[in-house]
């Protein structure tokens, strides 16, 4: 069962944001000084945690472009969106195919109120603010711009490692993927320190510990546990690996190969025919 948690209240300003954190790592200016703050914390002692953001933005990236160009899917549900900035999914999507539809969702009530003002006019884009443990509430809140009856994508990038094993993480991946329509996917990156050690071992305890005193905690998960929360899907190739390996091209810029392992991530799709694909 999911813990209870807090609903979603105004935001506190006096806490750092991981949404705004990730958007200070992006070069983005849509943060707080004690956003700012974490986030110079952490590069001071592991500056390449900028590396491993934008390797996420670059998988993120070729996840859209493969799922519009080569599986055919035109809508998105983007859990734990953070702020809409230049490259994210409605541009790209949109870029293939006007006609796209993406879903936003959002925690923070800063980076919603961002997002809506980024977004204003393009009616093919919803942003919600919502805990992703409300499934319920996201999912009605989606549906007014989705057709939940015909494939949708559903992202989850960057996200779940700030959610426990304790708190029902798998049960809430499954939650988010059992009322999909056949042909629709799952995009998960996700941290890990499975294979790290030394140095940069002391520097991703480093990290952890910053989120965690900032009152935002992360949990590194292994391979194995990450490919987990694809159970029941069929993965695409090459299935689970480093961002910058996942189809990757000439966007590729982390060269420390252990840098480009500290992030871990995959696309699925669950099986069965979809009825666009059953009426074709």
């Amino acid at each position: 069962m999911l813990l209870p948690h807090p609903p979603v209240a105004a935001t506190d300003l006096s806490r750092p944001s991981a949404a705004r954190v990730y958007d200070y790592f992006l070069g983005g200016s849509h943060n707080f000084r004690v956003d700012r703050q974490l986030a110079e914390q952490v590069l001071a002692v592991a500056p390449w945690v900028q590396d491993v953001t934008h390797a996420n933005r670059r998988f993120l990236r070729r996840l859209v472009q493969y799922l519009v160009t080569e599986a055919g899917v035109t809508q998105f549900l983007d859990i734990g969106s953070g702020i809409p900035t230049v490259g994210n999914v409605h541009e790209i999507a949109q870029q293939s195919a006007p006609g796209a539809r993406v879903v936003y969702v959002d925690v923070d009530q800063v980076a919603v109120a961002y997002s809506r003002a980024l977004l204003e006019g393009n009616d093919q884009t919803l942003v919600v603010q919502a805990d992703l443990r409300d499934v319920g509430v996201v999912l009605a809140e989606a549906g007014k711009l989705l057709d939940f009856s015909q494939p949708v994508a559903v992202l989850m990038v960057s996200v779940l490692l700030f959610l426990a094993d304790d708190q029902g993480s798998y049960e809430l991946v499954q939650r988010y993927v059992e009322p999909l329509a056949a042909g629709s996917f799952l995009g998960i990156s996700h941290v890990t320190d499975e294979h790290v050690t030394g140095a940069l071992r002391e520097q991703t305890e480093a990290v952890t510990a910053a989120y965690a005193a900032a009152g935002t905690p992360v949990v590194a998960r292994t391979h194995e546990q990450i490919a987990a929360f694809f159970a029941g899907l069929e993965l695409v190739e090459p299935e689970v690996v480093a961002l910058d390996d996942w189809r990757a091209g000439a966007d590729v810029q982390t060269s420390d190969p252990a840098i480009a392992t500290l992030s871990l991530g995959g696309l699925a799709r669950k099986p069965g025919r979809s009825v666009r694909s059953e009426g074709a």
